[in-house]
């Protein structure tokens, strides 16, 4: 038995230069794939973001609390809106009157 030839055809892509659609399929139904890795990957995305999210505030609270140590004159913390309430603020005013503290 012979070697027969065998015809083939090639199949050549070639991107057009006038078409411009080449990564629309990317952005076609984007909420809809958002969701969906979303809800396949809620539990890995929570174990990756908890910690991140603690270390950041613990720093960011660690960094206040040092403030407020090395402050020359410490200012009472009573609230997240920074307002001095009730006897904290009368304490407060009481020590700026003082003749002692500049």
């Amino acid at each position: 038995m012979g070697k027969q030839p065998v015809k083939m055809r090639a199949v050549v892509y070639a991107l057009s230069p006038f078409q411009q659609k080449i990564m629309s399929g990317l952005w076609k139904d984007l909420p809809g794939k958002i969701s969906h890795k979303v809800s396949e990957n809620w539990i890995s995305a929570t174990l990756l973001l908890a910690p991140l999210v603690g270390t950041y505030t613990y720093v960011q609270n660690f960094k206040e609390k040092e403030k407020m140590e090395h402050s020359h004159l410490s200012i009472p913390y009573v609230s997240r809106c920074n307002r001095l309430t009730g006897h904290a603020l009368k304490m407060f005013t009481m020590f700026q009157n003082c003749s002692i503290i500049h």
